[in-house]
């Protein structure tokens, strides 16, 4: 059976239903900016941002300096 999965910067990553955006950004550390199937998506939102079987994750970390 084909297991239903989310990419996350183009690395599959298991899927469950429920699962948020937040939640699958958990592991990650320090301040990032996401976009789910290239809309961004502020972090105020990603709670209650439930992703789908297919949804493609990108996430981009800040970068400092000049």
């Amino acid at each position: 059976m084909h297991e239903l999965q989310v990419t996350l910067n183009g690395t599959p990553k298991p899927w469950a239903p429920g699962l948020s955006l937040a939640a699958l950004l958990e592991p990650l550390e320090g301040q990032v900016a996401t976009a789910l199937n290239g809309q961004f998506v502020p972090q105020a939102a990603r709670q209650q941002t439930l992703l789908s079987p297919g949804d493609q994750v990108t996430v981009f970390r800040a970068i400092v300096g000049g």
